[in-house]
């Protein structure tokens, strides 16, 4: 359990002599003392962004514990080496809020996780286009909004269910929105309204397949691999930056149905893991990749 003193700093900026000491030195002299450090520069190989990026969990003396007073205390740094700087208080838990249509595995298994106490959110609300789990919904007490796309699916409808959406967020304060098998293609509005705060999860087969019923395709070709990805969402279909990824190998005894079964677990714990990681603020978007300090 985080205490009211302990807090997450994050920081993106080119890479430089003299980042880590700056920040260290700062942390001491104030006197804070630091629990966990990671960093990493992004600069070897022809696809390097030349970015370095750095997490560090500190607790901070009394005087000291506030977000804006951390804040003031790092603007000079900040200022000096151009950097993408971000203070977190960890006893602060990230509101989220779960979008679901009709597969329930995602969302069943992090309600449990949330509700056993191994996840560290507050689940603001479900929403879904369906009401298949209003029930489940109600039976861990949270709000559900049943939104449908109401007279099809037309680019206009889809708004229109978005901007009810993006209010709900508003209202609500959420931090991050999960997608646990929405089955929807987000507008490339909502897309950059949610950039960097929605994680989406899907199946990852080589080879790829799409459309309805993918893992009864990956049994009829014969699949040795079964695969899941988290990723943020972007206005790109499934080609947002990588969180997590996993896979866990089949073979031919086992049927369709056992192939579903099998990536419907991968998928649980590959979702679980990146909602994890992005609410203790570990993962850090580099361009097209992502850094996660795990």
């Amino acid at each position: 359990m985080a205490t009211e003193q302990e807090f997450i700093l994050t920081l993106a900026c080119r890479d430089a002599k003299g980042i880590v000491h700056a920040v260290s030195g700062l942390l001491y002299q104030a006197g804070c003392n630091i629990i966990d450090s990671q960093q990493f520069g992004d600069l070897h190989g022809e696809h390097a962004t030349g970015l370095f990026f750095m997490r560090v969990h500190f607790e901070a003396p009394p005087q000291l514990a506030e977000v804006p007073r951390l804040q003031t205390l790092f603007e000079h740094t900040r200022q000096q080496f151009g950097m993408t700087l971000h203070l977190h208080a960890l006893a602060r838990r990230a509101r989220v809020l779960l979008m679901v249509s009709q597969h329930g595995h995602c969302l069943n298994d992090l309600l449990f996780r949330w509700k056993s106490g191994s996840l560290a959110v507050d689940v603001a609300a479900i929403v879904s286009n369906h009401r298949t789990y209003e029930d489940l919904a109600g039976s861990y007490g949270i709000p559900f909004h049943h939104l449908p796309l109401a007279g099809g699916s037309s680019a206009e409808v889809k708004r229109a269910q978005e901007s009810q959406v993006e209010a709900l967020i508003e209202r609500e304060a959420i931090d991050l929105v999960v997608l646990a098998r929405y089955m929807q293609i987000l507008s490339p509005e909502f897309c950059r309204a949610l950039a960097g705060r929605a994680i989406n999860i899907h199946h990852s087969f080589l080879p790829s397949f799409k459309g309805a019923r993918p893992y009864f395709q990956a049994h009829a070709r014969g699949v040795k691999l079964i695969g899941a990805t988290a990723h943020y969402v972007t206005a790109d279909l499934d080609e947002g930056p990588i969180i997590e990824q996993d896979v866990q190998r089949v073979d031919h005894t086992l049927s369709a149905e056992d192939f579903t079964a099998v990536g419907r677990d991968i998928e649980c714990m590959v979702l679980a893991r990146a909602v994890r990681w992005h609410v203790e603020h570990r993962v850090m978007v580099n361009g097209h990749k992502s850094v996660v300090f795990r």
